[in-house]
Formats: structure tokens, C-alpha cells, sequence
């Protein structure tokens, strides 16, 4: 059945307001449990209203008002609430009588945003690793379930679980709803990152739906990014991570074309990438640089993307720079993922067969069954070797386990042309 005009409006809506509806709504409940059932309590109430009304001029601002609205009733209707109404209550009225925000600490003053304080509460230490992301994901990123659970390659209802165990474990800690200080802001700050750039990732190339990119969830990341980086301006990571981002992003208008199909990095039109974010990446990768030490996974990247950032053509990227820093980034995280991009450059530099080499020791490793990018490479360097029979098995493979229409799509054009190849 086909979505109304309305219904669509409201699902835009959603994955652009949602992570400032609950951050909002967390400051005033302090649980982010709660909080998030309110905002989907708004959603449905604007399910219910705005096909018939029509969309609000300010949707967001509805929807805080609404949710507000919601929680007020529920505290209300509980009576063991009763001193949390009143303070709730207080906190509402003076949010109507001021145009900003009262912020409580000289350090909220300074990111002055919800959303990054959301941020660090779910990646508190109180919570796994694997818990502040993919609550993280959930709650800032907009992303379902399922593609946090593509994006860490692990099942959906294991990312389920860890989803409500974390919300139960934060209330039950009673975790304040602040910028932590000092040692302990250091300490969140690597899950923080990887929850950053994990949301980047999921705008920049999206696991899911019509659309190849989601460029709102990668100015969020980059928002996010650059404010955890004057937060922190000591720490080189937090500088990688905002080159890396900034360098990828600056690449966002090249990688569709006129009808939104994807356009890969070296069909692209390199006269539509960004110079303005590419500077700004190439500055943020200088400052991490002088701020000494070895490299980690972030700056690593970032050296990478500088690499295709500073080639004017094709012809003129460094590959094997490129695959020297992906050998180096796979020592330093043991990540398949990582050594798959590594074939990649391998192969630019070194011819395709040196690449098939490396594709073909991963084809074993069981995180990687599912991951639809393993069948597109070993696709297209079998392709690049003439092997047109064994290419078309791969691309028709990795359309079958992508979950993105616009690359199921690319692929099976590619699929098309092995078999086009093979019979001419």
C-alpha cells in the first residue's frame, strides 16, 4: 500500500526531528526510556492529526509540544509522580518565559546542546561498549533496529536486547543528564566517536530504503563532530574523526546523479566535490597531526580520504599511499571490513589479481557472510580480470543481501553487463 503525501511528511519529519525531540524531552524527564516513549506518543498523534490538518509550519516545535503535553498527563496519572509533576511543571513554565535554554554548568553553556549531552549519557561507562552505540544510534541517529544491526554485522534481535537492557540500566543508575568533566569526558570519548562516525556512515551511504545518501545524518554527525572537537581541542582522535568526516562529506554531491542513482568515487565529477569542507578536512587532519603521536584508526582514515581529496583526476590518486595506510589501519583494528577496503587499493595500485588475493582469504571469515560489499568487490576485480561468468554470480549475490534499492540496482546493471560481456 502506498504512503499518503501526509504519511510521507510525517516520516521525514520524524527522522529529522526525532534525536532533538528526545534530547529535549530527556532534559525535562531525565529518563531516556520515558523520553522516547513520548516522542513515538507525539508521532502518532501527528499520524492522526496532520493528515487531516496538514503539516504544521514548525513540525518540530509541535511535536515538543505536544510530547510535553503527553508527559505532564502521565505524570499526572501517577500518582507515586507527584513531587517529578511539580518539577516538571516548574521547568515547563519557565521554558515558556525564556527564548534560550537555562543552562545549568559553565560547560553546557559551551556546547549549549542536547543532543550531545544525550549523546554522552548513553555512552556512559555504566553501559557495554556494544550498549552506547547501538542506543546511541538509536536515539541520536534516527536508525532502526535493523540497521544498527547491519552496521555492526551481528543479528537484530541482539541489538533489540542491548537497546532496552541499556535504557533499563541508565534508569536504574539514575544518570544525570550532563556534560560529564575532565578524566571522565576523556574516558567516554571513543565510543563516542564510533557512535559519530557510525551515524555519518549510515547518511553516507545508507544500509536502507530508496535513497543512496542521507545527507541530514551526515551534517548531524559533523555538527556533533565539531563540537566534540572543541570540547576536547587536545585530543588528536577527535581531529581525525572530524577530517575523516569532513573530507567524505565534501563528496556528498558527486555521489548521486540527476535521478539519484549512486555514482562511484571514480565516475564521479570531482568539479561538484566541496573545496570549502575539504579544506576544512585537510586543516582538521593537520591539527591532529601536530598534536603528535601515532596515528589511530580516525586519522589513519582521514590520511586516506586526504589522498583522494588532494587528486584532481582519478589518474592522480597515490593508491599505493592509499594501501600502505590501509595496511596500517588493519594492524591497528583487525577489522575484515578494513582489510577489504585494503584489496581495493591493492588492486588500483598493484593490478587486480594482487587484490583478488586478499579478497579470497576473507570469503572464510564468518562476520562477513552477510555483508553485501564482499560480493561486490571480489565481483568487480573478477570482472576487471576477464572472469565475466564468476563476476555476474557475485554482483547478483551482493544485490540479493543489500538492503538499499539504488545499489541493488547498480549492482545488477553490473551483474547485466558480466553477462552481456560473456556472450559477445
Amino acid at each position: 500500500m502506498t504512503a499518503s503525501p501526509a504519511h510521507r511528511a510525517i516520516h521525514a519529519v520524524w527522522r529529522i526531528e526525532s534525536a532533538r525531540l528526545i534530547a529535549g524531552l530527556t532534559r525535562f524527564v531525565r529518563d531516556v526510556g520515558l523520553a522516547e516513549e513520548l516522542a513515538q506518543d507525539a508521532l502518532v498523534a501527528a499520524l492522526e492529526q496532520w493528515p487531516a490538518s496538514g503539516v504544521p509550519d514548525n513540525p518540530g516545535a509541535w511535536l515538543m509540544a505536544t510530547a510535553k503535553h503527553r508527559a505532564i498527563d502521565r505524570v499526572r496519572r501517577s500518582k507515586l509522580l507527584e513531587r517529578k509533576h511539580e518539577e516538571l511543571g516548574h521547568e515547563l513554565e519557565a521554558e515558556r518565559e525564556r527564548a534560550v535554554p537555562d543552562l545549568d554548568t559553565a560547560i553546557d553553556e559551551d556546547v549549549g546542546d542536547d543532543l550531545l549531552r544525550l549523546m554522552l549519557i548513553a555512552c556512559h561507562p555504566v553501559l557495554s561498549t556494544e550498549a552506547r552505540v547501538a542506543l546511541t544510534l538509536r536515539l541520536l541517529g534516527g536508525l532502526t533496529t535493523e540497521e544498527i544491526a547491519r552496521a555492526f554485522l551481528v543479528a537484530e534481535p541482539t541489538v533489540a536486547q542491548r537497546i532496552v537492557r541499556a535504557k533499563r540500566t541508565l534508569a536504574e543508575a539514575h544518570v544525570p543528564f550532563e556534560v560529564p568533566r575532565g578524566a571522565e569526558l576523556v574516558a567516554r570519548l571513543s565510543s563516542v566517536l564510533e557512535v559519530i562516525y557510525l551515524v555519518f556512515n549510515e547518511g553516507y551511504s545508507a544500509t536502507a530504503g530508496d535513497d543512496w545518501v542521507r545527507p541530514a545524518l551526515c551534517e548531524d554527525a559533523l555538527r556533533l563532530g565539531r563540537i566534540l572537537a572543541e570540547l576536547a581541542p587536545k585530543e588528536p582522535e577527535v581531529h581525525g574523526l572530524v577530517a575523516l568526516m569532513e573530507l567524505q562529506a565534501s563528496r556528498l554531491r558527486a555521489r548521486v546523479g540527476p535521478s539519484g542513482a549512486p555514482v562511484l568515487l571514480l565516475e564521479q565529477n570531482r568539479a561538484l566535490w566541496d573545496r570549502i569542507l575539504i579544506r576544512r578536512g585537510l586543516a582538521a587532519l593537520a591539527r591532529a597531526e601536530a598534536l603528535g603521536g601515532a596515528p589511530g584508526p580516525y586519522a589513519l582514515q582521514a590520511a586516506i580520504a586526504a589522498c583522494h581529496a588532494r587528486a584532481l583526476t582519478p589518474g592522480e590518486t597515490d593508491w599505493a599511499r592509499i594501501a600502505a595506510l590501509y595496511e596500517a589501519l588493519a594492524q591497528l583494528t583487525s577489522s575484515p571490513v578494513v582489510e577489504l577496503n585494503r584489496a581495493v587499493a591493492v588492486a588500483m595500485a598493484f593490478g587486480p589479481a594482487a587484490g583478488l588475493e586478499i579478497v579470497e582469504a576473507l570469503t572464510s571469515e564468518r562476520s562477513l557472510e552477510g555483508y553485501h560489499l564482499l560480493p561486490s568487490v571480489r565481483g568487480d576485480l573478477l570482472f576487471k580480470l576477464g572472469r565475466f561468468d564468476e563476476a555476474r554470480a557475485e554482483f547478483e549475490r551482493a544485490a540479493s543481501l543489500t538492503r538499499n534499492a539504488r545499489e541493488r540496482h547498480l549492482l545488477a546493471e553490473r551483474a547485466a553487463e558480466c553477462l552481456s560481456r560473456h556472450t559477445c
